[in-house]
């Protein structure tokens, strides 16, 4: 049998086939839409749970999640916080935010902040290690952090895992993205997860707009309002719901393309799958055009923080700099099926 192609390939898509509709539904007809009403710590006590974490706060997005753990541990002007020098812009933007400087550790081949280039000061007060792609950063990274804080002031661990949603928890804070792109989703909003009860209740008093008890207008604090809101809460809860089924389809995906594309594209094993990102060398702007007419979106690799024009470093020496025009990410969604994934690669391989 042979199949005909006449649908587009977006990069990627939601998976919204469980209870998403009946439970922003409940939430209409009981009138609880704002940050109010139960669906916002449904959601917070099932993501904590599944990620066996005491403690969930959810907030407006994965960066506002950044911003909360780093007020909660004190992060202010003066302050360094070290950030992968390859990572999506928006983790560094949360120290910018706070008033402290971001320094940047290159990546390894992994494309990972490399454990070897980490060099802490008596101004680092925390450290921002991202899982890129779904793949975990090194434990070399926490064992260093854990090695100055023996005969230092502590060196927090704030976890970027917006890419690597149901990956082990290793730090003293785990932030979410939950973007429509992401494994699973609320369409905008985050979550931060600890078992530091006193971090979790900052968290969530920062993000409420730092109001007293009593609710009286008098804010102690510059707060922000970072809240998330019922019919947010409610899609996120019932993509929790799902979430072992989701990670079962997308690893099925991830050995679908690991079967059908030409090996030499292929990048370092993942622990989870968000984007399926492939090496195509120097051909990465002549293969997304040729790709996009055919219907097959893709995305670029992140560019270098020292890149970027706010902090404009130019590290141009750096493997973050040759990654970053090296590599793409093929579609990647849930509902994909093999032939999808057939199609893809047969034509990425032809282009090649």
């Amino acid at each position: 049998m042979t199949l005909t192609y006449n649908k587009k390939f977006p990069v990627s898509k939601p998976s919204l086939e469980g209870n998403e509709a009946m439970y922003v539904n409940e939430a209409v007809r009981t009138n609880w839409i704002s940050s109010k009403g139960p669906f916002v710590e449904r959601f917070e006590k099932a993501w904590a749970d599944k990620n066996k974490m005491e403690h969930g706060v959810a907030c407006s997005s994965g960066t506002t999640a950044l911003v909360l753990a780093l007020k909660a541990c004190g992060i202010k002007k003066g302050d360094e916080v070290i950030v992968p020098e390859f990572t999506m812009v928006a983790t560094a933007w949360a120290v910018t935010y706070v008033g402290a400087t971001p320094i940047f550790v290159d990546c390894d081949d992994t494309l990972n902040m490399d454990p070897e280039k980490i060099k802490f000061k008596s101004k680092t007060k925390a450290i921002i290690p991202v899982s890129v792609y779904g793949r975990k950063y090194s434990d070399e990274v926490i064992k260093k952090v854990k090695q100055w804080n023996k005969n230092n002031k502590k060196v927090w661990i704030i976890e970027d895992l917006a890419e690597a949603h149901g990956t082990e928890i290793r730090g003293d804070i785990a932030c979410y993205s939950l973007f429509a792109n992401k494994i699973i989703t609320s369409g905008e909003g985050g979550i931060c997860l600890t078992n530091d009860k006193k971090k979790a209740e900052l968290m969530r008093w920062y993000g409420a707009m730092c109001f007293n008890d009593d609710h009286t207008f008098l804010h102690p604090s510059l707060g922000y309002n970072f809240r998330m809101t019922a019919l947010q809460a409610a899609v996120a809860l019932a993509q929790v719901e799902r979430f072992d089924e989701i990670i079962k389809k997308r690893k099925k995906i991830e050995k679908w393309y690991n079967k059908y594309l030409p090996k030499e594209v292929l990048m370092p094993k993942r622990d989870v799958l968000w984007m399926y990102d492939i090496n195509v060398g120097d051909q990465q702007k002549r293969i997304v055009k040729a790709l996009k007419k055919k219907g097959i979106e893709t995305r670029v690799f992140f560019k270098p923080m020292s890149q970027q024009p706010m902090y404009n470093r130019f590290y141009l020496y750096s493997k973050a700099f040759k990654w970053a025009y090296k590599g793409i990410y093929l579609p990647t969604y849930t509902d994909m099926t093999e032939e999808d994934v057939i199609h893809i690669s047969k034509t990425l391989t032809e282009l090649l």
